[in-house]
């Protein structure tokens, strides 16, 4: 989990590999750069709109001067290594056809507001990473992010006005409990939840 806002993300090629790569960084803030003579319909889009800078070019040494991330997407082996042996010790890269000799991998990700869940299987296979995915999306749905909401509002309350650390956690444990999740009324639950810990103490 890295945060990217702002970070220069280079992506190098312009296939299917790279358009995954690229509309998996969409909406983290990152200045997303494309590299490729050519490009796919939806990176072509995407450049088009202003979302991510395209230079319609092969690969230079100087086109990750500044990045922060970059991903050595083509579909030309001796080109990804190529881009891996010009990257700086202060640079991460990943490499689409080497997993082992990249410094991080992309993980299969659902997102419900607050809720960030990540699924990896070390390389060993991206279409196995997107199976759990996907059976995490039916699992983990819609309501979440409403909940989550609620779960970041009330702990920074409890946290503002509980002083008893035994109170503060028995409020915290019982609002991430199954019966907040799937309450009518959160908010009541929880007034009545803060009254009768006082009342407790």
């Amino acid at each position: 989990m890295l945060k990217l806002e702002g970070k220069k993300v280079v992506v190098v090629g312009g296939g299917k590999v790279a358009e995954r790569k690229v509309t998996g960084l969409i909406g983290t803030g990152s200045l997303i750069t494309v590299i490729s003579p050519n490009a796919t319909d939806e990176l072509k889009g995407l450049a088009g709109s202003g979302r991510i800078e395209w230079l319609e070019k092969s690969f230079a040494k100087e086109d990750i001067d500044g990045a922060f991330l970059i991903f050595a997407a083509t579909n030309d082996s001796k080109l990804n290594q190529l881009i891996k042996n010009a990257v700086s010790d202060q640079q991460l890269v990943t490499i689409a056809d080497d997993p082992e000799g990249s410094d991080f991998h992309v993980p299969a990700h659902i997102q419900r507001g607050r809720l960030s869940i990540a699924v990896s299987t070390g390389g060993a296979s991206p279409t196995l990473a997107r199976k759990l995915r996907e059976q995490l999306e039916q699992q983990f749905v819609q309501e979440f992010e409403d909940y989550l909401e609620f779960l970041f509002s009330a702990r920074q309350r409890v946290l503002k006005e509980v002083k008893e650390a035994s109170r503060k956690r028995k409020i915290l444990s019982a609002i991430a409990s199954e019966e907040f999740l799937n309450s009518q009324n959160r908010e009541a639950d929880f007034l009545r939840l803060l009254q009768n810990t006082r009342n407790d103490v």
